[in-house]
């Protein structure tokens, strides 16, 4: 059985952070945001506390994508290395 498949949409800042990354860690962004189309069925995310409460984060290697999910959308908030990723 297919289940239903939400949309992915991407803030400027985090369109940027996709634009400024290693191709390497891009393509490994990019099958992880693939994989999110399936909401909520993804392994990996966990969601986010204090300023982030309703956003969650998955990882690759030391790289974090930032989402919000609203319904059959899907934000993708932020992507930035873990050690700045939390900071605004």
């Amino acid at each position: 059985m297919i289940g239903r498949m939400v949309t992915v949409e991407f803030t400027a800042e985090a369109k940027r952070g996709l634009e400024d990354i290693p191709l390497v860690i891009r393509l490994r962004c990019s099958a992880i945001i693939e994989r999110l189309r399936r909401w909520p069925n993804v392994s990996g995310a966990k969601p986010l506390r204090g300023e982030l409460k309703g956003c969650f984060r998955i990882r690759t290697g030391d790289w974090r994508i930032v989402f919000r999910p609203e319904g059959s959308l899907i934000w993708i908030v932020r992507i930035d290395n873990r050690k700045d990723v939390y900071e605004r």
